[in-house]
C-alpha cells in the first residue's frame, strides 16, 4: 500500500457546526458537555476565539469531527453582532437557540435572530429550553409556551423545539437522548457520533472507543474525494492511514500479509468493486458541471461510506485476530455492507 502523508486532513476541510446562540448562562456549555462527554475544565480550557465575542469548540480535540460556535456577547452594552452572525451564518449547519426557561427576558438574543432570518443563511433552526426542572409544572408549561411564541415570532414561522436539563457535575442528563435525535434529523452525522450504545457486544464495546476515530478518517476521505482526480491518491492513502492506526490500537501487527488476510475475507466482490467504483468516480469528477456539483457530491458520499465500512469491518478482523479467534466471513462482510449504507446516509454534505 502507498505510504500516506503525515497530514490526512487539510486544514480547509469544513467540519459540522453547530452554532449556539443565547445569553451568557444560558446553559450553552452544559449542552456541549453533555453531548460530547467532554469536562467541565475541557470545554472551558478548549474553546478558541474566532472574533472578539465568539469562540469555537472542536470535539474530539485531537482529530476533530464538530465544532461548536458560541457567541458570548448578546445582551452586553455596545455590543453589535454583525462580524459574529457574518462570520457563524457562513460556517454553521444548524442553529441551537438556548434559552433558559426562568429566562423571560431575551429582547438581545431575539433580535440577533431577527438579524440571521433575514441573511437567509441558516436553514436549521432548534430552540433549546435549559434548566425546565427547576420550575413547577404550571410554570414550566407557562414559560415554555411563552418563550416558543417569542421565538417564533422573531423567527417568522415554526420552531422545533426540547427542553432539556442538565446537571454535568452528577452527570444527570435529562433528555439528553432527545437532543441528539432532534440534531440528527437535521445533521445525521451528529447521531453516529454521539449516540451510546447500549448493550453492546464486547466486540461493539470495543469498536465504540475507536468510532470517531474511524468517522474522522471517513469525513476526511470524503472531503478529499470531492475535487477532480485527488481523490485517487488521497482516499486509499487516508485508509491505509487508519488500517495502521486501528491495528496498533488493537495491538495487532499489521503488515502486507495481514493487509491480504483483511482483503480476503472481505471478499473478491469489495476488493473489485472497490478499485472500479473508485476509478469511476473520478472521470465522473471530470463531467463539466455534473462532475462539479451532483458527481462530486456522490463521490465524496461514497468515499465517506467505503472508507468508514473499512474502518467497521476492520476492527472486527483487528479484535478476533487480538483474542486468537477465527473472522467470520460472512460476519465481517455483513458489518461492511451495513456500515457502508450507514455512512452514505450520513456523509456531511456542503
Amino acid at each position: 500500500m502507498a505510504k500516506p502523508s503525515d497530514s490526512s486532513q487539510t486544514p480547509e476541510q469544513p467540519l459540522p457546526t453547530l452554532w449556539l446562540l443565547g445569553k451568557t448562562g444560558a446553559g450553552k456549555s452544559s449542552i456541549i458537555q453533555a453531548l460530547t462527554g467532554s469536562s467541565d475544565a475541557e470545554v472551558g480550557n478548549g474553546f478558541s476565539p474566532c472574533t472578539n465575542t465568539s469562540f469555537a469548540y472542536h470535539f474530539p480535540q485531537d482529530k476533530p469531527l464538530l465544532r461548536f460556535l458560541d457567541t458570548r456577547g448578546l445582551g452586553e452594552a455596545h455590543y453589535d453582532p454583525s462580524e459574529d452572525i457574518r462570520l457563524c451564518q457562513r460556517q454553521s449547519h444548524v442553529l441551537l437557540v438556548v434559552a433558559k426557561i426562568e429566562e423571560q427576558e431575551q429582547s438581545a438574543v431575539l433580535e440577533v435572530l431577527r438579524h440571521i432570518r433575514k441573511q437567509k443563511q441558516i436553514k436549521q433552526v432548534l430552540l433549546v429550553c435549559t434548566a425546565v426542572n427547576t420550575m413547577p409544572d404550571a410554570d414550566k408549561s407557562r414559560l415554555l409556551a411563552y418563550h416558543q411564541e417569542a421565538f417564533e415570532k422573531a423567527w417568522g414561522s415554526a420552531l422545533t423545539s426540547i427542553e432539556v436539563d442538565f446537571d454535568c457535575d452528577s452527570q444527570t442528563y435529562y433528555q439528553r437522548e432527545q437532543l441528539v435525535a432532534a440534531i440528527t434529523k437535521m445533521m445525521p452525522l451528529v447521531g453516529l457520533m454521539l449516540n451510546k450504545k447500549e448493550h453492546a457486544s464486547q466486540e461493539e464495546q470495543a469498536f465504540l472507543q475507536v468510532k470517531n476515530e474511524v468517522l474522522w478518517y471517513a469525513t476526511g476521505a470524503s472531503f478529499t474525494d470531492l475535487f477532480p482526480l485527488v481523490g485517487l491518491v488521497s482516499v486509499p492513502a487516508m485508509q491505509a492511514k487508519m488500517l495502521h492506526s486501528l491495528a496498533k490500537h488493537y495491538e495487532v501487527p499489521w503488515n502486507t500479509r495481514g493487509f491480504a488476510e483483511l482483503i480476503g475475507v472481505l471478499g473478491t466482490s469489495f476488493s473489485t468493486q472497490y478499485g472500479v467504483k473508485l476509478g469511476a468516480r473520478q472521470l465522473v469528477k471530470l463531467i463539466p458541471v455534473y462532475g462539479q456539483t451532483l458527481g462530486a457530491a456522490t463521490a465524496a458520499a461514497v468515499s465517506f461510506g467505503t472508507t468508514y465500512g473499512l474502518g467497521r469491518a476492520a476492527c472486527y478482523y483487528f479484535y478476533r485476530k487480538s483474542r486468537g479467534e477465527t473472522v467470520n466471513t460472512q460476519d465481517i462482510q455483513q458489518l461492511y455492507k451495513d456500515a457502508f449504507e450507514l455512512g452514505k446516509k450520513v456523509a456531511p454534505h456542503e
